[in-house]
């Protein structure tokens, strides 16, 4: 089990900003920026490269609930949307998860 899915079972607390039925969105513990989010769907996939055409409809969900979490906390000046997958992308939890940073001026290219 990972730390996604005890926060998601309410094992392991966390500073929740959205929930339904298909994801989770908590503030990261280990912020990278002002406003750095994680939407961690409540289907465990391990990671994008792992994820199937059943999966298709989940996916977008993640990506809509990241523009409505940016919409209400006011986000039009920017944010950034990152997904990590595997050890060189610095993947610490192998459970899909799509970071949302913001407040502070992204750099290019990232990394």
């Amino acid at each position: 089990m990972t730390i996604f899915q005890k926060i998601i079972a309410r094992e392991i607390p966390a500073r929740i900003e959205h929930e339904d039925e298909h994801c989770i969105v908590i503030h990261d513990i280990q912020p990278a920026a002002p406003i750095h989010l994680l939407i961690i769907p409540k289907q465990p996939i391990p990671r994008v490269g792992e994820a199937t055409a059943a999966d298709q409809a989940l996916l977008g969900h993640l990506l809509l609930t990241a523009g409505s979490v940016a919409k209400k906390l006011q986000l039009a000046e920017g944010f950034r949307l990152v997904v990590n997958h595997g050890p060189h992308a610095c993947e610490s939890v192998p459970h899909l998860h799509i970071h949302l940073l913001a407040h502070r001026q992204m750099t290019w290219p990232p990394g």
